[in-house]
């Protein structure tokens, strides 16, 4: 696609850097920035570099950013980059569901245009936290109605397709896609993430776990989402019922104390590891309850991000932290009500849930889950994420002594996949 830049050395650069956003490998910002100097007057270069600084979460100067690009781009700019810019602007400014409506627009014009056709793909795209229900099936729409202006072999978008295909249930297509975009681009930290995805979907558990130890040592451990890889592997080792290397993964590459990744992932990978060792019966120790719980404090304390009120709800009711879980699950309820919140009751629900899980209302927790169980896809993040709630209504139901309700939940997931862990708890059952 045509770029408004006289400058080869700024196109080289912006090409170069936006690869490289789009395998969110190092070097993104320098070399946007480079592009930048190249041509100071080059508006998608400035695009480029906000979108980067809104994934960091350094959201003034992504605002700083794409105003500049906004200015530029009026001045000189095709209509595609005019477009491409305001897609950007509405996500950067916080008006998502503008944003998603003019990316799905653009793209009909412009389907090639990948870092717009990104927003609206993975677990915390303009689909994910949309409050949809549907939203897994939305991104194979997207990816399948683009498919044809693709090249074969194109390693990104054989990724994202792949990623949506396993998210919605088609894990065989979603391995194949997503292995064969890692085979031709191995430096692509999103790529080896779906891949981990599809094989916990496949239940592959032994194939992701050696897929990223052999992985992860080639990846910076300043890199955005080194943190999360490694809480996949930590993962596949309490499913293994490895609590030892589960625990020696987060204390080197997950925990608070050691963790680079963004605060939506280091808080969601703590709080989630934490409470899925604890559920399955092992000892957490307090202070890593604590050191998370501290860690958390500084971010999301305005409630209507579901995701993350999901998570720092988990971190508040292990914490024994009633009041502030209260406290949000009222403001969820009121933002709910005045119809505020598209993911829905659902929210303030799973904040009830939790608290009752960890209080030991076992019976209360289960209630509270089973009519919403269905609705948890409304708040984003993947499969693997979104199971932590499944898990929980499962323990509650055992831990209830509802155990033909704990079988059935346990036969449907095994026929879905194999599970070491899901065996031994419908073995325990069987037992009793």
């Amino acid at each position: 696609m045509p770029l408004s830049t006289a400058s080869e050395a700024a196109a080289e650069r912006y090409r170069t850097g936006v690869d490289l956003l789009l395998s969110l490998w190092t070097g993104v910002a320098e070399t946007l920035d480079e592009a930048i100097a190249a041509d100071p007057e080059f508006a998608m270069a400035y695009a480029a570099r906000a979108r980067f600084h809104a994934v960091r979460t350094e959201i003034a100067e992504a605002k700083a950013k794409i105003a500049k690009a906004s200015e530029l781009v009026q001045l000189k700019g095709t209509e595609r980059e005019r477009s491409h810019v305001q897609t950007l602007s509405f996500v950067i400014n916080g008006e998502p569901a503008k944003a998603l409506a003019n990316a799905l627009q653009h793209l009909d014009q412009w389907p090639l245009d990948i870092v717009i056709m990104s927003l609206p793909l993975g677990a915390f795209g303009l689909f994910a936290f949309s409050g949809m229900a549907d939203h897994d099936k939305a991104r194979v729409e997207l990816c399948e109605r683009h498919a044809r202006h693709f090249p074969e072999n194109d390693w990104w978008f054989l990724n994202y397709r792949g990623w949506a295909h396993g998210e919605n249930g088609d894990v065989a297509l979603g391995r194949a896609l997503t292995q064969r975009s890692l085979e031709l681009r191995r430096n692509n930290v999103n790529c080896v993430h779906a891949v981990a995805h599809v094989l916990y979907e496949a239940g592959a558990n032994d194939e992701a776990g050696q897929v990223i130890k052999e992985w992860l040592p080639g990846y910076d451990r300043s890199g955005t989402l080194h943190n999360h890889i490694a809480w996949h592997g930590a993962l596949i080792a309490l499913e293994r019922d490895d609590v030892e290397t589960a625990l020696g993964l987060y204390a080197e590459n997950v925990a608070p104390a050691v963790a680079t990744g963004l605060p939506i992932n280091v808080i969601s990978d703590t709080s989630s590891f934490l409470w899925r060792m604890q559920a399955y019966g092992h000892q957490v120790p307090a202070s890593l309850w604590e050191d998370a719980a501290r860690y958390a404090s500084n971010y999301f304390q305005q409630p209507g991000f579901p995701f993350a009120d999901f998570h720092m709800a988990l971190l508040a009711a292990a914490t024994g932290d009633q009041r502030s879980l209260e406290q949000r699950a009222g403001a969820l309820a009121a933002l709910v009500n005045d119809g505020k919140l598209k993911a829905g009751p659902v929210v303030p629900a799973l904040c009830h849930a939790v608290m009752a899980f960890a209080e030991g209302h076992y019976t209360d927790c289960a209630r509270i889950l089973e009519p919403v169980a269905h609705e948890v896809v409304r708040i984003g993040g993947s499969g693997a994420q979104r199971e932590i709630v499944q898990d929980t209504l499962l323990v509650s139901l055992m831990r209830a002594g509802e155990s033909e309700k704990a079988r059935a939940l346990l036969d449907q997931r095994l026929h879905r996949r194999p599970s070491p862990r899901d065996s031994r708890w419908l073995t325990g059952l069987a037992t009793h």
